[in-house]
């Protein structure tokens, strides 16, 4: 008999509890051997059954039963019809709604009754408490929960629930995140109901300006407990006019600035029943209403896991300098707080100086548009008390750091009195890879730690300097990062608030969620709108579509692809750059479809370029960019609308793509294949784009190795071609080049970091110098994007049809590689590719999941179809070259 179906799931999550949508969808993966689903049928636990459906769909498939109501969970089963036969009924799976609509909220919101004041990064964090009593047996208990700030919240002196950060980070003005938390047992008697609320996101610090108070300057919270009895009644309890208010032993908590507490100020016993609080602050209520509340598609944010430290070194000054041995995001767990008064000052960094203390130099903010210099924040303080037990551990900010410095402890620390403590979105991995070359899985494993420490809620730059979800960034590796991670529910958040912060005229942010003070009313706002950054909007949702097979986000961001390529059709029709309108004073006609005025960020951290003159920066030509990426969007919104159905809007921007092309070549190309712009980065653009006409694509990739060579075999690209410059090389014939700069271990390379001792990716190309001086962050996915050359190229993993149905597995060994190996969990289950180079016999071992066909290419170009299951595959070495 064939097996059942496994990995059931829905949406994107394996444990969606509280979810926001009435239509869930739902996946599971074939019994193994199974080419094609023929039918498929669902049962839950309390009776319906959907009947055979036939249909062969079984990722994301749209949840065909009863309309669901608030609070309720549905246990699901599902039974296949596949070539092999009729399956047995899968084992269980759940998934629990969340509140629906306004009108199930039955609390209210609350402040505390005096909202903690001071400078911003040195408020206090209030403390929040309630009681409550509970007369009957209870089955199961859930809380409701959002706040504006961060919340964490306790029953009985217990933590409730491991998300942390919560609510998480969004565009507030419009989307507040809900959680749903088991609660956990619930007995009859006297309960009480406590929560520590801080400035997070909402009040506190944000970006690089460290801007505040920017949805608001106070703190509020919102909870609902509902208490369900086993007879099925529900009881229904929160927030409201009873709870009581104080500040305690947090006597600072700021996400950028870090967490200063007072220990011997903590109220002991003020989490549990039977406290006395009577000299509380009454919370004051306030009607903020429950517009904008919705669930995240996202998995939270979690502490994933603990860095016992590689040593702990005292300094001749006095100070203890901790070394995790990898560069993270989160915060340390302190277990020896010292004697009682005992004040420890724990500053962190990402590299040590020549003294072998920490610096935090290159974390400061020092850019053309700030009025000065930033401190870099990241210092957490606790003074001790004195009390066995007690232990340091910040939750209401992060730190990207390797090293720590700890100041005022009268002992020697231990790795045992110290942990460092991992938190970022609890990601599901899905990719792996592992070569000949220790150096390259070295590098391979900085970009998968960088990505790491950058997934917080939303995709970050740095977890330091910024903490911004710059658009750029994130549409340049969500490719890398879909193989990695499954990023589907994590980057769809993020996208709905990109769509949340788009300006009425179209512009797209730079980064997202975007504060007031960055956006369009603030004095940076000429800063946005740049291609490369906005034509995230277009981007993302299209390479989700192609990860995962998601047709719904394309649904639902469709507008704002419009709305984006609109304004730039406007920009590029209506306007013209001061030096091009001197150079030729009547406009060519294929001016129109030329985008070259506004600000551009450009390439942005090309090697050996510097800002310099910033005025002089805002005001250069950046056209051959600009219109590049406006005619590579229109491209991807035509194959957006075809998969929509929307014949009339693909055929439009199909050609508006072709119209855009043609202005590029007749502004930036020769008829020889020369560009006018005669950098690395333009003529990546070019071929990645699909720019240059067929016949003049080798002279383009000519040029470019030309250029490659010029540069002592470097790369010259900054932020934007980056990740397509090896694939281009490939596959224009030059993959020993692509090669030879993958391995390059001379500065600018990627081989560098590994080798000046870093474990993440730098954001600058001298992020240590030959002098092992930091530059800026040294925690920055963009350039790790490279990678997906490992995957895609090296192992030959790539995807035909979306959420990978079908996919090619084709190898191209080099580099003096004599194995490589991958493996990706795709939505339809596990993919592999693994080859050996041995003597002269080249083999290669190929893992096909069910319901998927794969496309295998041997070096030699001999081509087969291969399904369900594991195949082996053999080629001379003479026919690899």
């Amino acid at each position: 008999m064939t097996a059942a179906p496994s990995g059931l799931r829905v949406e994107h999550l394996d444990e969606p509890l509280g979810t926001g949508t009435t239509s869930p969808r739902l996946s599971w993966r074939l019994p193994g051997g199974a080419r094609v689903q023929h039918a498929y049928r669902l049962t839950t636990d309390d009776g319906w059954d959907s009947g055979w459906v036939d249909d062969d769909r079984h990722v994301l498939v749209p949840w065909p039963g009863p309309a669901l109501r608030s609070a309720q969970r549905v246990t699901w089963r599902v039974r296949v019809r596949t070539d092999l036969g009729e399956s047995p009924v899968s084992g269980p799976a759940w998934f629990e709604t969340g509140l629906l609509e306004a009108h199930d909220w039955q609390v209210e919101w609350i402040e505390p009754g005096t909202v903690p004041a001071g400078p911003a990064g040195e408020r206090a964090a209030a403390l929040l408490r309630w009681e409550f009593a509970v007369d009957r047996p209870v089955a199961s208990a859930r809380l409701h929960a959002t706040a504006q700030g961060l919340y964490e919240a306790f029953l009985d002196g217990a933590r409730i629930g491991d998300a942390e950060l919560t609510p998480g980070y969004t565009q507030y003005d419009q989307r507040l995140q809900v959680q749903t938390h088991d609660v956990g047992p619930v007995g009859e008697g006297r309960h009480a109901l406590a929560v520590v609320l801080a400035d997070g996101w909402f009040r506190g610090q944000t970006g690089v300006t460290r801007s505040a108070d920017q949805w608001g300057d106070r703190t509020a919270f919102l909870a609902q407990l509902h208490l369900t009895h086993d007879d099925g009644t529900v009881t229904v309890l929160g927030t409201g006019p009873d709870w009581r208010s104080a500040t305690g032993h947090v006597l600072a908590a700021d996400l950028v600035a870090g967490e200063r507490w007072d220990l011997r100020a903590l109220p002991r016993g003020w989490d549990v029943p039977g406290f006395d609080d009577a000299g509380w602050d009454p919370v004051t209520v306030v009607q903020h209403g429950f517009a904008g509340l919705v669930d995240s598609p996202a998995p939270p944010v979690r502490r994933v896991e603990e860095l016992v430290p590689v040593s702990v070194t005292r300094l001749p000054g006095g100070a203890q300098v901790v070394d995790l041995g990898q560069n993270v995001n989160g915060w340390v767990r302190l277990t020896d707080l010292g004697p009682a008064g005992t004040t420890l000052t724990l500053t962190h960094g990402e590299w040590l100086a020549p003294d072998g203390d920490v610096t935090v130099a290159n974390l400061e903010p020092d850019l053309p548009f700030l009025p000065h210099r930033l401190p870099a924040g990241q210092v957490d303080v606790v003074v001790s008390a004195g009390v066995p037990g007690e232990v340091f551990e910040p939750r209401r900010t992060t730190h990207g750091f390797r090293y720590v410095r700890v100041e005022g402890h009268p002992r020697d620390l231990t790795p045992d009195d110290v942990r460092g403590v991992v938190v970022h979105t609890d990601l599901r991995r899905t990719g792996w890879f592992s070569s000949s070359d220790e150096r390259l899985d070295r590098f391979h494993e900085a970009a998968v730690w960088s990505f790491r420490d950058n997934a917080c809620d939303i995709p970050t730059d740095c977890p330091h300097r910024e903490r911004h979800g710059w658009t750029g960034d994130w549409q340049l590796y969500v490719p890398t990062a879909a193989f990695l991670y499954d990023v589907a529910g994590f980057s769809t958040k993020w996208l709905r608030d990109v769509v949340a912060d788009q300006w009425p005229d179209g512009t797209v942010a730079n980064v997202s969620p975007c504060p007031r003070g960055e956006g369009r009313d603030s004095p940076v706002s000429f800063l946005n709108g740049s291609a490369g950054w906005g034509d995230a909007v277009v981007v993302v949702p299209w390479e989700l579509y192609r990860a995962y097979g998601d047709t719904r986000v394309l649904e639902e961001t469709w507008p704002a692809v419009v709305r984006w390529l609109d304004r730039t059709e406007r920009a590029a029709r209506e306007r013209r750059h001061p030096e091009r309108a001197a150079r030729r004073p009547e406009p060519a006609p294929h001016e129109r479809w030329l985008w070259d005025t506004g600000f551009h960020w450009g390439e942005w951290l090309v090697p050996g370029e510097e800002v310099g003159d910033f005025g002089a920066f805002v005001a250069a030509d950046e056209g051959v960019v600009a219109t590049a990426w406006y005619a590579h969007s229109a491209e991807l919104a035509g194959r957006i609308a075809a998969v929509l159905g929307r014949d009339g809007d693909a055929a439009r921007y199909a050609g508006l793509a072709a119209r855009v092309r043609a202005a590029w070549q007749a502004e930036y190309l020769d008829d020889d294949g020369r560009l006018v712009s005669d950098t690395q980065a333009d003529h990546v653009r070019a071929l990645a784009f699909g720019l240059v006409p067929d016949g003049l694509r080798p002279a383009v990739a000519e040029r470019l190795v030309e250029l490659v060579r010029k540069a002592g075999t470097h790369l010259g690209t900054g932020f934007l071609a980056t990740p397509h410059l090896l694939p281009v090389l490939a596959d224009a014939g030059h993959l020993d080049v692509a090669y030879e700069l993958l391995l390059q271990d001379t500065e600018p390379g990627w081989l560098v970091m590994v080798d000046r001792g870093s474990t993440t990716v730098w954001e600058r190309w001298d992020g240590v110098d030959a002098d092992g001086v930091p530059h800026e962050s040294l925690n920055h996915y963009s350039k790790g994007a490279v990678i997906s050359f490992l995957h895609r190229y090296t192992a030959g993993i790539e995807p035909v049809e979306p959420a990978y149905r079908r996919f090619r597995v084709r190898p191209r060994p080099g580099g003096g590689l004599t194995r490589a190996a991958a493996a990706h969990e795709s939505p339809y289950g596990r993919i592999g590719s693994a080859w050996r180079l041995d003597g002269h016999r080249f083999s290669l071992t190929v893992e096909v999941p069910a319901g998927t066909e794969a496309e295998v290419v041997l070096p030699d170009g001999t081509a087969t179809t291969a399904g369900p299951g594991t195949h082996t595959f053999t080629s001379t070495a003479e026919e690899t070259r």
